[in-house]
């Protein structure tokens, strides 16, 4: 399930998005929220200030050139500066650990529910691409609740006590001089729609580019090794290319909004100042009223543009949300059914009853596949690739749920307990080993989160990893790097073992894991893998000949049927058989060297 990235954002869905957003942070962050509003309001009280104390500069120091009056109005005016000096500290204090906090919960969010977002999601979802995307989203949320703070306490609140000194000091062309209000608004929203789909289309493009950034530090030895220098650089031209081109375009619109409303707030205030002066001048009004009233416009519309504005940064701000909650609002695709119960498992016995499986509405990948792997029994399976092999053993460890049969193990069907439970009694090993960041200790750990040093080093010494893990620099505290790159392929293989032996579970689950190593490598994971099958129900897709001659059964797969099945001996006596011809009879290696990998299209 691919996320969607062009459905346009109708008004009461983001109404009802400005309400989630608000609905699951304001309660946290009320007290937090409170005192930077308070804090807010002192700095746009003593912006008023400025603008009503320019009266009193007026009249009663430059016209009455009263000496007492003008140390009076200093000392004022330094009190108030350094209150809003402090108060700016501790309103952008606030509001910085408030955004810092959102970013975090966010993002704790975002990675348990993808922990529970089945296989096909993530491989419906290039990884690079998700989490850059998701990162983006999530600093488009922080923006959203502190700009909607700032702007809606202190310039809301600036901009309400400068109108208020204005209509003190004269009502008349407080109304003439805010009528241009409305026409500025309106012009703001004529961009809005416009700004909605450019913001998502940059968060894509970004997002793109971020992913291509780590794809190529990931494979940067293939990209040197097929001399790929030139293409990939053409490609990232191409999407920082277009992602700028997304980014200006933002620029553009923003910026487009300035000259009518920078041409109506210069005709206002313009409009002020000579109709001001006329009644100065001819009338003999109050000069002071006067500057003060100028100082109160002028000052008003930086606050007044940006209330006008803020809907336009806002539009971005809510695509990020929206995209977010999209991932959010994605259920679980193979989620506990209510009132799963606990697998306890006595025996191990799994068997697979009459499986048909299609990764999309095509073909089936397994169609009426009935295998049974007796409690402490091997079994292998073995068939050309993509003949349905490798499915077998996500479909056992419920990473997709098959459309018609049933799987049980100890005759509880795996549908019916809960995944945390059924997948606690399974041990995987992979084809390709994944060691996650972190120390060698920390990778075994894994297997067993409760166990202690002591079992972690016996794991490792039952899978032979003991002796090279003590000749590392730092022993077990030593860094694996990314996604192991410290490690050969053959210790990160051992080290996948050493996880899957502390975990100590009945059923073992082994995906051609000797495939990718070296003889010497191999035969150091192969006797690992005897000791580890040892009294385990295990099902083995393999290819190495002392495996499948080590298996009590042998089950060959073929478009999605089992064909042949038996013991290596049985099955080696039918000449013409499918067994004996991918066994390639004196080579010692079943031809089959790799297991299909489907995807979700």
């Amino acid at each position: 399930m691919a996320i969607k990235t062009d459905t346009p954002l109708i008004l009461d869905e983001a109404q009802a998005i400005v309400k989630r957003v608000i609905r699951e942070n304001w309660r946290i962050y009320f007290r937090q929220y409170l005192i930077a509003g308070l804090l807010l309001g002192l700095v746009a009280a003593s912006t008023a200030f400025t603008a009503y104390i320019i009266k009193n500069i007026t009249n009663d120091v430059f016209v009455r050139q009263d000496l007492q009056a003008a140390y009076t109005i200093a000392l004022a005016i330094f009190v108030v500066f350094t209150i809003r000096g402090f108060a700016t500290y501790g309103y952008m204090y606030i509001l910085g650990k408030i955004g810092n906090s959102i970013v975090a919960r966010y993002q704790r969010r975002i990675f348990q529910h993808l922990l529970k977002l089945g296989i096909q999601f993530h491989k419906s979802n290039r990884s690079a691409y998700l989490i850059g995307q998701i990162n983006q989203n999530i600093l488009g949320m922080r923006t959203m609740m502190n700009d909607v703070v700032i702007v809606f306490v202190r310039d809301l609140f600036t901009l309400i006590a400068l109108i208020a000194v204005m209509v003190i000091q004269d009502w008349f062309m407080s109304i003439v001089s805010l009528a241009v209000m409305p026409v500025i608004a309106y012009i703001m929203s004529r961009y809005v729609r416009r700004i909605r789909k450019v913001a998502r289309q940059e968060v894509d493009l970004n997002a793109r580019v971020n992913s291509a950034l780590i794809e190529n530090s990931q494979g940067m030895e293939i990209v040197k090794a097929f001399t790929m220098e030139d293409q990939m650089m053409d490609k990232m031209r191409t999407l920082t290319q277009q992602a700028e081109i997304r980014s200006n375009r933002i620029v553009q619109l923003n910026a487009k909004t300035k000259p009518p409303t920078e041409i109506l707030a210069g005709f206002a205030i313009a409009g002020v100042v000579a109709f001001g002066g006329y009644r100065v001048a001819l009338e003999g009004h109050d000069p002071g009223a006067l500057f003060s009233f100028l100082t109160a416009a002028m000052l008003a519309y930086e606050p007044a543009r940006k209330l006008a504005s803020f809907r336009v940064a806002f539009e971005r701000s809510l695509v990020n949300a929206r995209m977010l909650y999209e991932v959010l609002d994605l259920p679980p695709r193979q989620a506990d059914k209510p009132g799963a119960s606990d697998l306890e498992v006595t025996t191990g016995e799994l068997r697979f009853e009459n499986i048909r499986f299609s990764y999309t509405d095509g073909e089936p990948v397994l169609d009426d596949v009935s295998i049974t792997a007796p409690a402490g029994k091997t079994i292998a399976l073995v068939g050309p690739s993509g003949g349905g092999k490798s499915t077998l053993i996500m479909l056992a460890q419920r990473f997709f749920d098959p459309a018609s049969g049933r799987i049980l193990i100890d005759e509880h069907d795996i549908a019916d307990v809960t995944a945390s439970s059924l997948r606690t009694n399974i041990a995987y090993v992979s084809q390709q080993p994944m060691l996650f960041e972190g120390s060698i200790m920390e990778n075994i750990r894994y297997g067993r989160p409760d166990a202690s040093d002591e079992e972690v080093y016996e794991a490792a010494k039952l899978a032979q990893a003991h002796q090279f893990v003590l000749e590392q620099p730092q022993g077990y505290d030593t860094a694996v790097g990314e996604l192991g790159g410290n490690l050969s392929g053959g210790q990160r293989q051992r080290l996948s073992i050493a996880r899957a032996f502390l975990r100590d579970a009945p059923v073992l689950l082994l995906d051609e894991a000797t495939s990718a190593l070296d003889n010497e490598s191999e035969l150091l994971v192969q006797r690992a893998l005897e000791q580890l099958v040892k009294g385990r129900t295990t099902i083995v897709i393999a290819h190495r000949l002392s495996t499948i001659r080590n298996a009590d059964r042998i089950f060959v797969i073929e478009n999605g049927r089992v064909t042949q099945e038996g013991t290596h001996s049985s099955l080696m006596r039918k000449k013409t058989g499918t067994y004996a011809r991918l066994h390639g009879i004196g080579t010692g290696t079943v031809a089959n060297r790799s297991s299909e990998r489907k995807t979700a299209s």
